[in-house]
């Protein structure tokens, strides 16, 4: 879940806008067009390491990027390296699968754009990245540079393999102000909270939930937090390290058992199935009043700023996931996208200039660059630097948030990869719209492997 980031962008928010196509990398089927200078072409870093090769996703986020690779490219740090960077801004919205194109070729390039955990596996299991963990241990830059909790979720079985490079996007319950002021109610912290609000609402007859379950990844957001609350980030780590009997976990079932509940009890009204986040659908249902509480990406902010900005800068609240009574996660315990990453390929002929490069996403100057272009960066030098955001009350709480958290767990879909990914989330949309009870859930994911 992770975008071409619809964040508090200034005067961009129309163009901005959450687009999950991005996130997962879906979409176009163009390929990699022929001539991209990389690992051991041309004037690239085969050639003595004069240029590096770095891969992003071309849109319109990547200014920051750009101006790094200017700035590296003039600095001292790049002439001790004896190497620059060239930038490929890869077009069209497949960027995994040109990715892929690309790092089984010649033309693989040194550095590239990635989300982290799954995104990764492949090329790790295929030894095709540098492991960064001994070079982020032994550099204080890298080391103290970062939130930890977001330098953790850029790699994989504890080692790093990635080092963090664009805003933060936590998932939040965000909740309409004007609505909870009417009824007398407060922003829940525990689900039987939750549920109390949840019955004066129904009273009401007012949707509880706004939820677009036209796309399935907004209905993975509950699982994920309902696991994570009920048995803590160890579940879903076991999972992602590829334990596939941890979906057996009490855990995954007691969240499926709440998701029936929720369902069962109108939480989201009886027509989510049909609604859609993409094309604005489950925004409006949320802005309008219809429903009072939503929960998703912190791009929801720049979705509302967009489409509803008079509902965006008054109404708009936002709170953290309750807990679940008798359950084991903590209420600081974030899902989402920590952010992107660099990472390094091992055939890289310039290791030493690609590492320079890197170490420019902790420098303050990008950190702000970051928050001019409406972002929350991930560095541990962010927090003052949040006045300058479009929106500092919100940009301090999603720093604030991630800041503290004890884990962020990555996205499922993100963390395990398509072939997992894929069939995981028709389980969940079978298990929401009632083609499978929580218990054959269960059984399906238990035979993900």
């Amino acid at each position: 879940m992770g975008e071409s980031p619809g964040s508090l962008g200034g005067g961009t928010f129309s163009s901005r806008t959450f687009s999950r196509r991005w996130v997962l990398g879906a979409g176009a089927t163009t390929l990699l067009t022929t001539g991209l200078t990389a690992c051991g072409s041309g004037d690239g870093s085969g050639g003595g390491g004069s240029t590096i090769t770095a891969f992003t996703y071309g849109d319109d986020a990547v200014k920051v990027q750009t101006a790094a690779v200017d700035r590296f490219n003039k600095s001292a740090a790049a002439k001790t390296a004896k190497g620059k960077v060239k930038l490929e801004k890869v077009p069209g919205t497949d960027y995994s699968a040109k990715l892929r194109t690309a790092m089984g070729s010649p033309s693989a390039p040194d550095v590239f754009f990635n989300w982290g955990g799954g995104s990764i596996k492949a090329y790790q299991e295929a030894k095709q990245l540098v492991d960064l963990t001994d070079t982020i241990e032994g550099d204080p830059v890298l080391k103290g540079g970062f939130l930890p909790a977001v330098l953790a979720a850029g790699g994989l079985g504890g080692r790093h393999y990635g080092i963090p490079m664009r805003g933060m996007q936590p998932v939040i319950l965000f909740y309409n102000k004007s609505v909870f002021a009417e009824h007398k109610l407060q922003p829940p912290t525990t689900w039987a909270e939750l549920q109390d609000i949840n019955t004066k609402l129904k009273a009401a007859k007012i949707t509880p939930f706004a939820l677009g379950g036209a796309d399935t990844w907004t209905e993975l957001m509950w699982l994920e937090y309902l696991v994570d609350r009920i048995g803590g980030p160890e579940v879903f780590a076991k999972i992602q390290g590829g334990d596939a009997s941890a979906w057996g976990d009490p855990a995954v079932l007691k969240a499926a058992e709440t998701v029936k509940e929720l369902i069962d009890d109108g939480a989201f009204g009886s027509k989510f199935s049909s609604v859609s986040y993409v094309n604005g659908g489950a925004p409006a249902v949320f802005a309008k009043g219809k429903a009072a509480m939503h929960l998703m990406g912190s791009w929801e902010y720049s979705t509302q700023l967009g489409k509803f900005p008079s509902f965006a800068k008054n109404n708009l609240g936002w709170c953290s996931f309750p807990t679940v009574e008798g359950g084991t996660g903590d209420i600081r315990n974030v899902v989402g996208n920590p952010t992107n990453y660099w990472s390094v390929n091992s055939r890289t002929q310039n290791k030493d200039a690609a590492i320079a490069f890197l170490k420019d996403c902790a420098s303050e100057t990008y950190a702000k660059a970051l928050v001019a272009n409406g972002d929350i960066p991930t560095t541990s030098n962010a927090a003052k630097l949040l006045e300058a955001s479009p929106n500092p009350e919100f940009a301090k709480f999603q720093y604030g948030m991630v800041e503290k958290a004890p884990a962020f767990t990555l996205s499922w879909d993100q963390a395990l990869g398509a072939d997992i990914a894929t069939p995981m989330l028709t389980e969940i949309n079978k298990l929401f719209v009632g083609k499978s009870s929580p218990s054959q859930f269960v059984s399906a994911l238990k035979e993900l492997k």
